[in-house]
């Protein structure tokens, strides 16, 4: 069996399952030997139930004294009850729609149940529990168990079956390093690597095969990185840009003054912007730092230059904001300077209306989401694209969006703070800028950390907040609830905090799996004060500007990386009354509770990331990777900084002797095929 061929070639595996594989992205077998867990469960050692355990996912022992009943509810759903005895203890059990179990469940037997043990009154309740023979159970414990990204009708025991058979039946080059390389860094071959990070025997193996994956990743990484920067061509500029007075009096006559970071970067844009060759710029800007005023200065030179310029920006509702706020500050300042929007939930009467803007106009400012790049879509005249929260695109969309001009001059701009020496290895072929300082006016954001006993308390506040005309965003790293992560999920929660609050204030849903259409009408009633509490996952990371929210309250916040958190806690303080951050924690081992104690000690991005990496040891690994900039398979930038320098000086070892890899065929056979299959962002 070759790596290139289909997922049905596996044994077990039908149309019906390849469909829902096709859904994750998994269509060959190098796809699912590349679908890596998403976590691990090591299955606990049986206990007697006990109000301590309820709220936790256990396993009991117990027997089963009579056949399970079989009924059906209102809805129609098949419903299995028992009672499971451990000792002298019941536990009710419940399935849904799984009557088969009923014949397979032997009165008298003893069986493993394990879930999530609930009580309501006296009674102890696991509903949808997994089961399992006692024998089998004890060898299960023996093992570290992978946990798989699913989707609905895939089982997690479906995925776990299918890739050992395409681990175990399909040849697997360990051909892929240089063997100075591998011994050097003492890794073990890519094929067990693959193995064990699957199906780890201890966790000291895991946490070897994912230094090698980690590793190999950010090498081919940087390698397709130095080897376009060294191809790259410097195109002459030849757009006649100038600084304009214009531009300096919209800066004088704003309600505030710029920081001096910000006044240096826009001197370093100004500096690109006429110099001999065009420019590609990132400006790492802290959440609430002021990326975008500095972006519309840029903008405003240019369109007074007689040229357009395009922003894209990662969700409509922050494009929308752009568009108004970009078309409200040309009125206030009486510039005559056309503005365009395009977004995909915009009629075709309306999109055909703004391309009729930007053809009559070789001046003009485009704003916009992926739409910019869409078919037929065309610039005749551009001459600086920016890409704001540039994680959110990869360079394929940058690229398009920069082929509709004659190479015009590039800034992306990024909320997610990298150390300067990862930044200077990861953006090798851009100059890097920073702004660090924050407004004047802007409040820092009050932070605390409570645990659970403390509820009551934040809910008060969260209520006072409300009451006194404020905003509240609640996030949960959930959708639904799991079988096997116990942690906060949005479509409970929201019913939850609804009869606890009586239906007294009006309360928002939002999370990933909801159509554009749902999230941007969401959206724009809790930017019009429509909606008071917004409970949501973390797709308000980025794309959201509401100054009136004055708290955001991160339920299990342990299970959030730093630069998560603080991408999340910048959604507040972004007006002028007091901001506060409320991380809800379970925690309790000591260094969960250092991390979360980094977010107390200060609001800049920078010196938390630093601190993030100070804490980090190779075996945190898990429930705490960040959400940012590149979105690698295994690897994570802070985590695994380590392994980037050590990349980069490998490959740059490499390139002195061989710039062009003539004398390493199979490298460069290689990172073609992790370029295939590595959906990685620039």
């Amino acid at each position: 069996m070759d790596v290139m061929s289909p997922i049905d070639s596996i044994k077990g595996i039908g149309e019906k399952t390849s469909k829902l594989l096709n859904k994750l992205g998994v269509y060959t077998i190098e796809d699912i030997l590349l679908f890596f867990p998403r976590t691990y469960l090591i299955y606990p050692q049986c206990t007697i139930p006990n109000p301590d355990s309820v709220g936790s996912f256990i396993s009991i022992l117990g027997r089963i004294k009579s056949t399970p009943r079989l009924f059906k509810s209102k809805r129609g759903l098949d419903i299995l009850t028992a009672v499971a005895f451990v000792e002298d203890t019941s536990v009710e059990l419940t399935w849904f729609n799984s009557s088969y179990l009923k014949s397979s469940l032997e009165p008298g037997k003893l069986y493993v149940f394990y879930g999530k043990l609930l009580k309501d009154g006296s009674k102890y309740k696991i509903s949808q529990s997994l089961i399992f023979e006692e024998e089998k159970y004890d060898n299960l414990r023996k093992e570290i168990q992978p946990i798989y990204h699913l989707t609905k009708g895939l089982s997690n025991n479906v995925l776990v079956k299918a890739t050992k058979y395409a681990l175990l039946n399909c040849k697997i080059s360990d051909d892929r390093l240089p063997d100075d390389i591998e011994q050097k860094n003492g890794f073990m071959p890519y094929s067990k690597a693959l193995y064990t990070y699957h199906f780890p025997e201890t966790y000291e193996s895991l946490v070897l095969a994912r230094k090698r994956l980690a590793y190999e990743e950010m090498f081919f990484f940087i390698l397709n990185s130095r080897l376009q920067e060294a191809q790259g061509v410097s195109y002459p500029n030849e757009f006649k840009i100038t600084h304009h007075r214009k531009t300096d009096v919209f800066r004088q006559n704003l309600p505030y003054a710029l920081t001096n970071d910000q006044s240096n970067v826009i001197s370093e844009i100004v500096a690109d912007l006429t110099g001999p060759y065009v420019s590609q710029r990132l400006i790492q800007g802290d959440v609430g730092s002021g990326k975008t005023i500095v972006a519309f200065l840029a903008m405003l030179d240019v369109a007074l230059s007689g040229y357009q310029t395009a922003i894209m920006a990662p969700t409509e509702v922050l494009a929308k904001q752009h568009y108004e706020n970009f078309k409200e500050w040309i009125l206030e300042s009486g510039l005559d300077i056309p503005v365009a929007v395009f977004t995909g939930s915009m009629k075709l009467s309306e999109k055909k209306a703004m391309q009729k803007i930007v053809d009559e106009n070789d001046s003009c400012i485009i704003v916009g989401t992926h739409a910019l790049i869409s078919e037929g879509r065309t610039f005749g005249n551009l001459a600086l694209v920016i890409a704001d929260e540039q994680h959110r695109f990869g360079v394929q969309q940058r690229d398009r969006l920069s082929s509709k001009g004659n190479h015009p001059h590039i800034i992306v701009m990024s909320a997610t703070p990298i150390p300067r020496t990862l930044a200077m290895i990861l953006y090798g072929n851009m100059h890097v800028s920073v702004i660090k300082e924050l407004p004047a006016d802007r409040l820092p954001i009050k932070t605390c950390v409570i645990k659970e006993h403390m509820r009551p308390v934040a809910y008060k506040f969260v209520s006072n907040e409300v009451e006194s005309g404020h905003q509240v965003y609640i996030i949960c790293p959930l959708v639904e609830a799991s079988e096997t992560t116990e942690a906060q999920n949005v479509a409970d929660y929201s019913k939850k905090i609804k009869e606890y609050f009586k239906d007294k204030y009006s309360i928002g849903v939002l999370h990933g799996k909801m159509k554009p259409s749902e999230k941007n009408d969401i959206m724009d009633a809790f930017a019009n004060n429509e909606i008071q509490i917004l409970v949501s996952t973390t797709v308000v990371e980025v794309g959201v500007n509401v100054p009136n929210a004055t708290v955001i309250m991160i339920e299990n916040a342990d299970r959030f990386g730093l630069a998560a958190l603080h991408q999340l806690r910048g959604r507040v303080g972004r007006g002028n009354a007091q901001s506060y951050c409320i991380l809800m924690s379970g925690a309790s081992g000591d260094k969960q509770t250092d991390r979360l104690n980094i977010m107390l000690k200060s609001n800049d991005g920078f010196f938390i990331a630093k601190e993030d990496l100070r804490l980090r040891g190779p075996g945190d690994m898990f429930g705490v990777r960040q959400s940012g900039e590149f979105s690698f398979k295994v690897a994570d930038i802070y985590q695994d900084a380590n392994e980037l320098e050590m990349a980069s000086s490998d490959v740059d070892d490499i390139l002195k002797v061989d710039p062009s890899l003539q004398s390493h065929p199979k490298l460069r056979s290689t990172l073609n095929s992790f370029l295939t299959n590595q959906f990685y962002v620039l």
